[in-house]
């Protein structure tokens, strides 16, 4: 189940629509769908985490834990809507297309992609642009 949690004062515009894409992701990647949680939160909760989980003293846009086994994907996907607001502004994007690429940054990790080496990098952000072209809509 896809569940999204709001610890500041921010919604996304349809969970439904979000749910599905999501569900989406993960089924092209062949994995199946356990558990993940979205929490969206502000710069000040994420660095917390990243101080007390990682140790790292930094802000960040996404902090992913992964509960995942097997082909189930398991995992809480912390997000600071503050520092991807700030990211589409320095990127020069839209704030949906920055937000949809960093939800997806979250679940493909959980599909097994690293973004640690230049390679692994490059590949991930392929994989980000594959999935955000997988949001429809429907009217």
């Amino acid at each position: 189940m896809i569940s999204f949690n709001y610890e500041i004062d921010f919604e996304l515009s349809s969970e439904s629509d979000f749910t599905t894409w999501i569900q989406n992701i993960i089924a092209s990647e062949n994995k199946e769908e356990g558990d993940i949680n979205y929490i969206f939160c502000d710069d000040e909760y994420l660095h917390r985490i990243n101080v007390e989980y990682l140790n790292h003293d930094t802000l960040t846009d996404i902090i992913s834990f992964d509960y995942s086994e097997g082909n189930f994907l398991h995992g809480d996907i912390f997000i600071s809507v503050e520092r991807v607001a700030e990211n589409a502004n320095e990127f020069n994007v839209s704030f949906d297309n920055e937000l949809k690429r960093v939800m997806a940054h979250g679940v493909l990790h959980y599909c097994g992609y690293k973004d640690k080496s230049k390679s692994d990098a490059l590949l991930m952000r392929q994989k980000e642009e594959e999935k955000i072209m997988m949001f429809h809509v429907e009217h």
